[in-house]
């Protein structure tokens, strides 16, 4: 027979092998995986929805709690909310006021989970149902053709295994009871007052950092309670510092985003500790509420759980907690009894005080959402290299008023051209480019623009079009006509400032280098498509419908064709030649054709501009 080596964790009559806590990692492993997989499923299922609920919020306070408290019910996971905000604020999505209520909002949500965990993982052994609930998930739903399936699926497999690394996790944490010295070095932070509050909030903070899953930490505080480790009032200081430690997720989501993205992250650790500060000045007052209202709903008082296990024998503890071993013995039976009522007062209480605290929080700190901004803005300080992506000009408020939201979106689409000749200069740096790290830099950016482009052409089309269902006049009907296609059209300029940056890319990854005579060469093509793009927006821009600056932007656009097709042909007779590579040809040869693309877009803008110039009907 297989027999496990025992490698002593406490000491050496502690009955506790390195493969027992090797069962404690994986139970807290299978615990997280059943988490994450039980979200990412939902999140699948209605991901687009969830996206499209979040970035349709309104300005008002009240609305973005709402959805930020659904959402995270739905999804079970404050953190898969919190980055998704942070990532609307990075891209522009919504105002860093209306994140903060949002992040308010997935405080509250998150209260869900501490309730499920007691409900189901300590009143029933649904751990006893994973496996049938695992076969329902897998054959029927996870093997469907159906994404929509597989991913509810997903949802129910994960479910299954949330409960069952629980039970796992219960029956596999160390035995302290029967190790008197374990317990004893526990208890010597459990004896300290405010200090033992500080000390396990400073504990739960750490663990919920190190396991990045607050839900994971709530379900430890919860087991570590029903063991009659710690008292109640510990278990509390634990929430509190489970909600200081779930905002570093996204502040490490945040590390990679914009100025916006970062001051979101911030807004939301400092709301929750703002929170937890106001809370330690009451919380033995806060603790004895909660106390009486569990005592009067359960008839249990969840603060004598601790005292309970304390007066028991260790070898009759460890038979009344086995839920797998029966009982004769009446006195037994009723111990069991009175342990599971404990136990389950004790969860309603954590649950009830972490529910409790994030709402009372949420009700004060609503009123300062603008306070808190102000207070991460000056934090998080813009610099020059920072750019926020965030429409100024439109507003749904303008709808009514649909003659009124027409200059508006005209300033909007200024800015859009301001910012996508923005991405063109990028693009010329990155093609000269030579140390690495700069050069990672700069195509990042170029990536981050062509994102934002893609928004931001949808929302203004958007825009647009819900405005010419309103009472408009002829002209204004055409006019909103002409700024549609030219949205479109400017999107498509970036999109070619974005092909040209992904051809340098595969180049640089490729180690090619262009000859100097090509690179002569992309330097006038690119200097003529600046030139004309310069042309373009100083027209767009002043609101110009001058001739002689459209005959410029014509002529740029006929000698840009004729210096694209004067390099086709020599680029043929240097490769007969063999001056350079076929692969060097086909990198230059792309980034020319590329070029001369983007120019017919912005003859493109122009002649959206002008509602169908002649001057450009021969080119």
């Amino acid at each position: 027979m297989w027999r496990k080596s025992r490698i002593y964790i406490y000491t050496a009559s502690m009955d506790y092998s390195f493969y027992d806590f090797l069962m404690l990692v994986g139970s807290l492993g299978l615990f997280l995986f059943g988490m994450k997989m039980m979200s990412e499923g939902l999140q699948k299922a209605a991901s687009k929805k969830l996206k499209e609920f979040l970035s349709a919020m309104t300005s008002h306070r009240y609305a973005g709690v709402l959805m930020g408290m659904l959402v995270t019910a739905i999804i079970q996971s404050s953190s898969a909310t919190t980055v998704m905000v942070v990532s609307f604020v990075n891209a522009g999505l919504i105002s860093l006021v209306q994140s903060i209520s949002v992040i308010m909002g997935a405080n509250i949500g998150t209260t869900i989970t501490a309730w499920v965990i007691s409900v189901f993982g300590f009143n029933f052994n649904i751990a006893e149902l994973s496996i049938p609930l695992i076969g329902i998930g897998i054959i029927p739903l996870l093997f469907s053709k159906k994404n929509n399936h597989k991913n509810i699926g997903e949802f129910i497999i994960g479910f299954a295994l949330l409960f069952m690394g629980l039970s796992y996790l219960k029956d596999s944490v160390p035995d302290l009871q029967n190790n008197p010295e374990a317990l004893e070095f526990i208890s010597k932070f459990t004896q300290k007052g405010y200090g033992s509050v500080l000390i396990f909030l400073l504990f739960g903070t750490l663990l919920t950092i190190v396991i990045q899953s607050s839900s994971a930490t709530m379900a430890v505080t919860l087991i570590m309670c029903a063991k009659g480790w710690i008292s109640f009032e510990m278990g509390a200081a634990m929430v509190l510092g489970e909600n200081i430690g779930t905002t570093v997720t996204a502040n490490l989501a945040a590390i990679s985003t914009n100025v916006s993205g970062k001051r979101a992250a911030l807004a939301h650790t400092t709301f929750n500790v703002i929170g937890v500060i106001w809370m330690l000045i009451v919380f033995f007052p806060f603790v004895g509420m909660i106390q009486k209202i569990i005592v009067n709903v359960t008839g249990v008082d969840p603060k004598q759980l601790d005292v309970f296990t304390a007066g028991l024998d260790p070898g009759v503890l460890k038979l009344i907690s086995d839920p797998g071993i029966t009982l004769d013995d009446p006195q037994l039976i009723s111990l069991r009894s009175q342990l599971v009522s404990l136990q389950a007062s004790t969860s309603y209480a954590l649950s009830l005080f972490h529910t409790m605290f994030n709402l009372i929080n949420t009700g004060l700190l609503i009123w300062f959402t603008g306070t808190i901004a102000k207070i991460v803005t000056k934090v998080i300080p813009s610099k020059k290299t920072d750019e926020e992506f965030q429409l100024r000009y439109i507003s749904t408020n303008l709808l009514s008023a649909s003659e009124l939201a027409i200059p508006e979106a005209k300033k909007e689409i200024d800015d859009y051209i301001t910012r996508t000749r923005r991405m063109f200069d990028m693009v010329r740096d990155l093609y000269y480019e030579k140390q690495e790290s700069n050069f990672e830099k700069i195509y990042a950016r170029i990536l981050k623009y062509e994102s934002i482009s893609d928004r931001v052409e949808l929302e203004i089309a958007t825009f647009l079009n819900n405005v010419s269902e309103g009472r408009l006049s002829d002209k204004s009907k055409h006019q909103i006509r002409q700024m549609i296609r030219m949205t479109s059209e400017i999107e498509s300029i970036a999109d070619s400032c974005h092909n040209i940056a992904n051809t340098i890319k595969r180049r640089w990854d490729a180690k090619v280098v262009l000859t100097d005579e090509m690179t002569e060469h992309v330097e006038i093509m690119s200097g003529l498509v600046y030139k004309q793009l310069e042309g373009m927006a100083n027209l767009i821009l002043k609101n110009s419908h001058d001739t002689a600056e459209l005959l410029k932007i014509r002529d740029a656009e006929i000698e840009i064709n004729k210096y694209r097709n004067q390099l086709y042909q020599e680029n043929d007779l240097d490769l007969e030649a063999k001056k350079y590579t076929y692969q060097e040809a086909l990198y230059y040869i792309d980034i020319i054709r590329e070029c001369e693309r983007l120019g017919d877009y912005i003859v493109n803008v122009v002649e959206a501009y002008t509602g169908g110039s002649k001057l450009f009907a021969h080119i």
